[in-house]
């Protein structure tokens, strides 16, 4: 017997909690997975959407508190802080992260290189001032 339902296409467990990302990055307040569910147009099934929370919860992606007897979800961070996020977990898994870093600079365009020299520059700025007071 084969399931009458009709389905979509099939999407991959990365493509379905980005699309859960990017629709709690809409949101200011903590969601539900029913909310996640209805959003998403109802097509998943609640105990999949459930499931999408409660691994992007675990990898750190989003904090959670109890909303009566379910969580509510709230990403920690949006897409750039979450990319930051994932980089500085490989780099912490690393044993030798003067390597890491110096081969990934090595990697970089010449845009992204300056970009990253000026990003450095504005944060090291107000540090080394604050080394000539007094």
């Amino acid at each position: 017997m084969t399931d009458s339902r009709q389905q979509g296409p099939r999407r991959g467990k990365g493509m379905l909690e980005a699309e859960v990302l990017a629709l709690l990055w809409t949101s200011t307040t903590p969601r539900t997975a029913h909310w996640v569910q209805v959003e998403l147009g109802g097509q998943l099934a609640y105990s999949t959407v459930v499931t999408i929370l409660s691994r992007l919860y675990e990898k750190g992606s989003l904090s959670r508190v109890r909303e009566g007897r379910a969580y509510a979800y709230l990403p920690v961070a949006d897409e750039a802080g979450l990319a930051a996020r994932r980089m500085c977990k490989v780099l912490d898994q690393e044993s030798d992260r003067t390597a890491v870093l110096a081969s990934f600079v090595s990697e970089l365009s010449a845009e992204d290189e300056e970009t990253l020299r000026l990003l450095l520059e504005r944060i090291d700025g107000p540090a080394e001032a604050g080394h000539h007071e007094g």
